[in-house]
């Protein structure tokens, strides 16, 4: 299959309503290429250099999505054009977000990601602690970090219960959120290759798909 064939087979299966992130990390300029050439305009990347390169190579209509664990002193490549963040999952990083976004005078759109899966391994707000940040008024202090919604991974799991409830918990903290933030949080960002279709029954609005488009990926 090609990476046309694929984006378009995505697209006509989506419900309306459900973004499709062509997830390009590790992936060469010209198969992102392809990708835009079949119309195909979001992308997710999760490293800053990386996406710093491509971003200049590549047409500036992009919408470049940050996906992968940010560390705090590489905001600084992406701030100017980063459409989204969806790895906003400190307190530090979001004050570095803040820091940087204020010298290039712009409000930068950011999911907030949150820690649901079993694994450790994986990146995102401890729940409680975020809620705890949340009810303080933290985000107040920040006026150039404009909170869209909620990013989050289910475990890598053969157990569909598991992941289910993964996608549930995270449904619920959206939900609660959004009493916090009103209309312009609107983003679910739940969902792979492996399990977007569940992750759809959950309320996702966005799914990061990668393998599906482009193949194994190129380390």
């Amino acid at each position: 299959m090609s990476i046309k064939s694929e984006i378009e087979r995505l697209r006509n299966e989506l419900p309306q309503g459900v973004k499709l992130l062509a997830v390009s990390k590790f992936h060469p300029v010209e198969a992102l290429q392809q990708a835009y050439d079949a119309g195909q305009r979001a992308f997710g990347e999760s490293r800053p250099q990386e996406l710093k390169v491509k971003y200049e190579t590549l047409p500036k209509d992009i919408e470049w999505h940050m996906i992968g664990h940010l560390q705090t002193n590489k905001v600084k490549y992406i701030a100017r054009y980063v459409h989204l963040i969806e790895s906003l999952d400190s307190v530090r990083l979001a004050e570095a977000i803040e820091k940087e976004a204020a010298k290039c005078d712009r409000a930068i759109d950011c999911l907030l990601e949150i820690h649901v899966a079993q694994e450790e391994s994986k990146s995102g707000w401890d729940y409680d602690e975020l809620l705890n940040f949340v009810r303080s008024r933290g985000f107040e202090a920040m006026p150039h970090i404009r909170l869209r919604g909620v990013m989050g991974m289910a475990t890598f799991a053969d157990d569909e219960t598991v992941i289910r409830g993964d996608f549930q918990r995270l449904k619920e903290c959206f939900t609660e959120l959004k009493g916090y933030f009103g209309e312009e949080f609107d983003t679910l960002s739940m969902g792979m290759s492996d399990d977007y279709p569940i992750a759809i029954e959950y309320g996702s609005t966005e799914v990061r798909i990668g393998s599906t488009i482009f193949g194994q990926r190129e380390y």
